[in-house]
């Protein structure tokens, strides 16, 4: 891995089109901001102005002060100037305060909205984004300093607004002693403001290009210390090789951020020394000035604490700019996150649950390529399951069995050909209507760090809390001795991520899954990718049992690379690297003495 080029000096800043573009998201920010806290947002506002007018009121005083003291009058005006000043100093203490406050506040809210939006638009998004490592990037940016971001650049604009109201009063002050300080004040500060832009847009980019190993980074770190792999990176000493690549990509990130927090400090510290010569010019003008009688000892305090305090305001000024670029290119990241375009669906069809009788499924010349691969996963299906039949689908691995249950369940939708149920094709129904039809359960079936109970229950969630029908799905999926040998029952927590939870061997897991796939008793179609993988015989069977019987009526699909099960189908289906090239009843295959008689064959062998 080598890093971007390196930022060398202060190389001219980007055309005003690209600057006005690195600005781009500040209205959206606001407005995502005010959505979010609008309360908070007229705080700000109305702190900010109150911070503002204080500092050069404060410096008035001060000057006004020294001016009576100076006249040595007998009056007590000056101890009451004082006491002005000090209420000034405590409202100003308050309005930082309340600023403070406000800002903690918006900023706890903020968070958790942002973090809200970035994982509502996960959960529009479709199969194949979650498949396709640029959206891990995309994700990952959008997820970095997404909760901080927003409110960064909130803070940036009213500071800006603060600072140049604070700046305003104090350059009323310097213009009546001298134009020429104002003109030093503005223009010493702008080499510094520059270099800031220039090194935060490098640190910017660098972290762009990062973020595929940055998710690599976090990778190691989830794999080294999650219980999910603890077992095996004991046993085959995996421990030592995955720490060494985490620390040696841990060094190359800390040597790229040095490299790149040096320059920048170089550069920041020898450019304010020009505000600092041009501080010192303008005080030793004013201090000749008063030598010279024509100001005051009060001016001379009321002007060097202007031209401090006001160069300091442009600094801030021209820092809030700079981290407004900042921010507005983080936020790019979020935006496009959210701006990641869905499949143009169709005007879903209203269908009511499943009829009685239907004209079942039905896939037509249909062929299937996944996102950014020229390789047909499927191609040429074409075969009609009737309603209430059973279809078992047999082949190696990778042959497109899985492929074909992602189509059926519109997790994807084919690349050419359709798929139709009862007639209509699957883009023509409403998602929630279609996936109500289906109980299905994957090979690589979840499993979920929640109760036992959700664990199954999320199987149907609008049912979760229907204790009947959770404890009906524990029957239907032969779970209910291993719920009984649960000290807690139902309400046993799963997992070892959380306290007295318990860890279920892979049979264990799988009846789990089997009982999830249960809880949608209204599901007509019932959909098994290789769903005793991790049973015994004896399970396995009790398992078929209860499955023939509860299938009765039902369309099912099985997938399974044991024929016992596999023979109970009405049709069987074998799939060669994405095409079907047998079909019919176990007997008839067996007879054909092809594809399907060979791998039988070849398992019946391992019996004897």
């Amino acid at each position: 891995m080598s890093p971007p080029a390196p930022v060398s000096g202060i190389a001219a800043p980007a055309g005003l089109a690209r600057l006005r573009a690195s600005f781009s998201q500040t209205g959206r920010t606001l407005a995502m901001v005010w959505r979010s806290s609008p309360g908070g947002t007229v705080a700000l506002a109305a702190l900010t102005l109150v911070a503002a007018a204080i500092p050069p009121a404060i410096a008035y005083v001060g000057k006004i002060i020294i001016d009576v003291v100076m006249a040595a009058r007998a009056d007590h005006s000056a101890v009451w100037w004082v006491g002005v000043e000090l209420g000034l100093v405590v409202v100003s203490a308050a309005a930082e305060r309340a600023l403070g406050l406000v800002r903690t506040i918006v900023g706890s809210r903020l968070g958790i909205d942002v973090n809200v939006m970035i994982l509502q638009k996960a959960l529009t998004l479709e199969l194949r984004h979650f498949e396709n490592p640029e959206f891990y990037d995309k994700l990952t940016r959008a997820r970095r300093e997404a909760s901080i971001r927003p409110l960064s650049l909130i803070q940036e604009n009213f500071q800006i607004l603060r600072n140049s109201l604070t700046l305003a009063g104090y350059i009323a002050f310097l213009v009546s002693f001298s134009g020429w300080t104002v003109l030093a004040l503005l223009v010493a500060t702008i080499p510094a403001f520059v270099a800031e832009a220039r090194f935060s847009g490098a640190a910017f980019r660098m972290r762009n290009w990062r973020s595929p190993e940055a998710r690599r980074l976090n990778y190691l770190e989830y794999v080294i210390a999650n219980d999910e792999h603890a077992k095996e990176v004991k046993l085959f000493g995996l421990g030592p090789l995955l720490l060494g690549r985490y620390r040696a990509l841990a060094e190359q990130f800390y040597r790229d951020d040095k490299a790149l927090a040096v320059r920048r400090a170089f550069w920041a510290y020898g450019l304010s020394l020009l505000s600092t010569i041009a501080f010192y010019g303008c005080y030793a003008a004013i201090a000749v000035a008063t030598v010279r009688g024509r100001i005051s000892i009060g001016e001379m305090t009321l002007c060097v604490v202007a031209f401090r305090q006001g160069q300091q305001a442009f600094q801030s000024i021209l820092a809030a700019v700079g981290g407004m670029y900042e921010d507005n290119l983080y936020m790019s990241n979020l935006f496009d996150y959210l701006a990641i375009p869905q499949a143009t669906a169709r005007a879903p069809v209203e269908v009511a649950a499943p009829a009685a009788v239907g004209q079942g499924i039905a896939f037509e010349d249909v062929g299937f390529r996944y996102p950014d691969s020229d390789v047909w996963a499927l191609r040429h299906v074409t075969l009609v399951i009737p309603q209430g039949q059973s279809l078992a689908l047999v082949g190696s691995n990778g042959a497109g069995k899985t492929t074909f249950i992602k189509l059926l369940t519109r997790l994807y939708e084919p690349t050419e050909g359709r798929i139709t149920l009862d007639g209509r094709d699957l883009r023509d129904w409403d998602e929630t209507a279609l996936r109500r039809r289906i109980g299905v359960i994957f090979q690589d079936f979840n499993q979920y760090q929640l109760l036992l109970r959700e664990n199954i229950g999320v199987g149907s969630v609008e049912h979760l809390e229907q204790k009947d029908r959770i404890e009906r799905a524990v029957e239907r999926g032969g779970a209910r001795e291993m719920v009984a040998g649960l000290g807690d029952g139902l309400d046993s927590q799963l997992g070892r991520w959380f306290k007295s939870g318990v860890e279920l061997s892979g049979g264990q897991w799988q009846k789990v899954a089997l009982a999830r796939a249960f809880m949608r008793e209204e599901a007509d179609i019932l959909v098994l990718d290789e769903p005793t993988a991790a049973l015994d015989a004896e399970a396995e069977h009790a398992v078929f049992q209860r499955f023939r019987t509860l299938a009765a009526g039902r369309t099912t699909i099985l997938i399974s690379h044991r024929f016992p099960t596999v023979r109970m189908a009405d049709t069987i289906l074998v799939l060669d690297k994405g095409e079907v090239v047998e079909r019919g009843t176990h007997e008839e295959l067996l007879a054909a003495g092809a594809r399907y008689a060979q791998l039988f064959a070849l398992q019946a062998r391992g019996y004897l």
